[in-house]
């Protein structure tokens, strides 16, 4: 069953797919590493000691892009309340859903650190840093993102909402991550990781209890 709901999910979310959004939040990140020197100026200097933090940014506000679409329309057209009748629960449902939001933005999002380091002068260390940063956060950010859309998406204006409630619940991802640049050790990393982990444990159980509440109320 899970491969089923993964399935579907991905194709909701991925490019081409009903209502996906998989490309946005690429053009987005790109878009930010492009503009950015041009708002700071040409201090090669000042763009490779910042641009590791404005990588971790760009990330935080792509992972917002997905998130109208991401619960909303499926409680709107009924999609939970079938799946209940099926014996699917909504923890079940919402464990897909988180995975299938990491694999439709991160993987791009990592892909396009690469340009977007050489945009902003990164060095290869630096780089390194960013990507595995990335790795450990994304899914954190994919956690918080799933949380919020399943507690707004019964409310009028929820979209906009969701974007305001997502930055400071990510706060704590996004000092870690870009401070682990400024770290000798991988300290930052770790904690990273260990942040994710326990949002990811909770974000299906969180998100499903706000679905149920949504669906039943």
């Amino acid at each position: 069953m899970i491969g089923a709901l993964l399935r579907r999910d991905l194709g909701l979310l991925l490019p081409g797919g009903r209502g996906g959004t998989g490309v946005l939040p690429l053009l987005f990140f790109l878009a930010v590493a492009m503009l950015y020197p041009f708002a700071v100026g040409p201090d090669a200097q000042l763009l490779a000691r910042t641009g590791g933090g404005v990588i971790w940014v760009a990330a935080l506000l792509a992972a917002i892009l997905p998130l109208e679409r991401l619960v909303s329309a499926d409680l709107e057209t009924g999609v939970f309340d079938q799946l209940h009748l099926r014996g699917v629960s909504e923890e079940l449902a919402m464990a897909s859903r988180l995975l299938a939001h990491w694999l439709a933005f991160a993987p791009l999002l990592l892909l396009a650190a690469l340009p977007a380091a050489a945009l902003l002068g990164l060095s290869g260390e630096t780089l390194q840093t960013v990507v595995l940063g990335l790795l450990a956060g994304t899914p954190g950010l994919a956690a918080v993102g799933l949380i919020v859309a399943a507690l707004t998406a019964s409310l009028r204006g929820g979209a906009a909402l969701a974007g305001l409630m997502v930055i400071p619940l990510a706060v704590p991802i996004l000092i870690f991550g870009a401070g682990a640049l400024s770290r000798p050790d991988t300290s930052g990393l770790i904690l990273t990781a260990a942040i994710s982990l326990g949002l990811c444990a909770i974000a299906p159980f969180a998100a499903g209890a706000a679905i149920r509440s949504a669906r039943e109320g």
